[in-house]
């Protein structure tokens, strides 16, 4: 099948390349011309472990395309809408984008096409598209809502072995398509679920949602698990052995990020406002992670009292490990933080520092406050703590007697609980984690 997608961003360019390695002939647009000649040599613009070498072989096997212009969503019979929806000041999910990008198609798509809204989008999206393209043509078309479910990090593994697929239509022509498009994917049985527009739109949404209370409940357990001596890695085991509840996204941290969580959060909550109701749990949910981002911050006043003048090396910056992406990174937070008492900040990540660096020098009140490193352990140099805020694996098993050997003072904030408590213990390091009983 011939298939056009509007957008490279995460969703977009894995969508793309992943739809070519099964066969389809695609063809990724996006206005972005620098974007485009970095795709067009070969290099993803974004870090994605696995995506530059399927991006380089279909590019060899003349299945995957890159473009600025929309002249090949003429010959495409599913259009794939992959743009942003960042969240508005008001809460709400910003369609500019995606309203662009469904004009343009409508102006040269060819009879028959399936418009397929890839975004996140509030529920109704799909009906707003659909008059929209329906006063700018009269060529019938079809419009499918197939949210995406994709972890950045393993997004290309997540895409090739889906859970599930979900396709929201209101005709079998396009849920017909849809199947075809997406057979070789879920040949070992996976489901495909048809439903509804507007309950494909909310299913997206209800399981960020889900996943983000998740994480927000388990960070509040382990607050309290800091106060009555309670350790959170038992808890853990405790409450996810039970079917019911399972043990994914039940990892105590700093506080969910990223490019979905925190917008799809605001955006149920603005919808449910619209509709005269008020979630009570989603609002409690982002509550509960803006106060998580801050709290090994806490942990550090209470530990130096007075934090004027220290340095404190950040190992990780990026939201989450085996990513480049710093968007609604708990990092960021805890720089605002930590400038505002007269810290400095030394920092490495393996993927992310670039992106964090320009954002920090970006910005007047970050500006000249914050260092990146080539090497974890040149960036501890008279350092007066480590911080890790990053999963990153070669943070997991790192030379204890080179960390104390750079630092000022023997002392680890892990805000991912990477280390057993005992052996840093054991080394001489003051310790602090999240949620974790700690007896000296």
């Amino acid at each position: 099948m011939k298939v056009s997608v509007i957008g490279t961003g995460y969703v977009g360019l894995v969508s793309g390349t992943c739809f070519a390695e099964i066969g389809h002939e695609v063809t990724c647009i996006d206005i972005d011309p620098k974007k485009i000649e970095k795709l067009n040599n070969g290099e993803s613009p974004i870090y994605e472990p696995g995506l530059d070498e399927l991006i380089q072989r279909n590019m060899k096997s003349n299945r995957l395309h890159f473009s600025t212009d929309y002249s090949s969503v003429n010959g495409a019979k599913s259009i794939f809408l992959a743009v942003g929806t960042p969240s508005s000041e008001d809460g709400s999910a910003n369609l500019n984008y995606l309203k662009e990008a469904a004009l343009s198609v409508a102006k040269v798509m060819a009879e028959d096409a399936i418009i397929v809204i890839k975004s996140t989008v509030p529920v109704g999206t799909c009906e707003m598209i659909r008059s929209l393209v329906s006063e700018c043509t009269t060529k019938k078309f079809h419009i499918v809502n197939n949210p995406e479910f994709l972890k950045e990090g393993t997004a290309v593994d997540d895409f090739m072995r889906p859970d599930r697929v979900v396709i929201g239509h209101c005709d079998q022509y396009a849920a017909d398509a849809m199947s075809e498009l997406y057979a070789p994917l879920v040949r070992q049985g996976n489901p495909i679920f048809m439903m509804s527009n507007l309950s494909a739109e909310m299913t997206k949404y209800a399981a960020n949602c889900f996943l983000a209370t998740k994480i927000s409940f388990i960070n509040e357990i382990a607050k309290l698990c800091d106060l009555c001596g309670a350790d959170i890695n038992e808890v853990r085991d405790g409450i996810g052995s039970d079917r019911r509840i399972g043990n994914h996204f039940l990892y105590p941290g700093p506080g969910y990020g990223g490019s979905c969580f925190p917008k799809d959060v605001k955006a149920l909550m603005y919808t449910a406002k619209e509709h005269g109701m008020t979630l009570k749990v989603v609002e409690a949910t982002e509550v509960v992670n803006e106060e998580q981002k801050k709290r090994m911050f806490e942990k550090m006043v209470s530990y130096y009292g007075d934090l004027s003048g220290k340095t404190f090396t950040f190992w990780g910056v990026a939201f989450k490990a085996n990513t480049d992406d710093i968007r609604e990174t708990s990092a960021i937070t805890m720089v605002d933080e930590l400038i505002k008492v007269g810290a400095k900040i030394n920092y490495y990540d393996p993927e992310a520092s670039k992106n964090f660096e320009e954002l920090m020098e970006s910005n007047e009140a970050t500006k000249g406050h914050t260092k990146a490193f080539d090497s974890k352990y040149d960036a501890l140099k008279g350092s007066d703590g480590l911080v890790v805020m990053t999963e990153w694996r070669e943070f997991t098993a790192p030379d204890f007697d080179e960390i104390k050997k750079n630092l000022n003072k023997a002392v680890i904030f892990d805000s991912r609980n990477l280390y057993k408590t005992k052996t840093v213990l054991d080394l001489g390091f003051d310790y602090y984690a999240i949620g974790k009983r700690i007896s000296k």
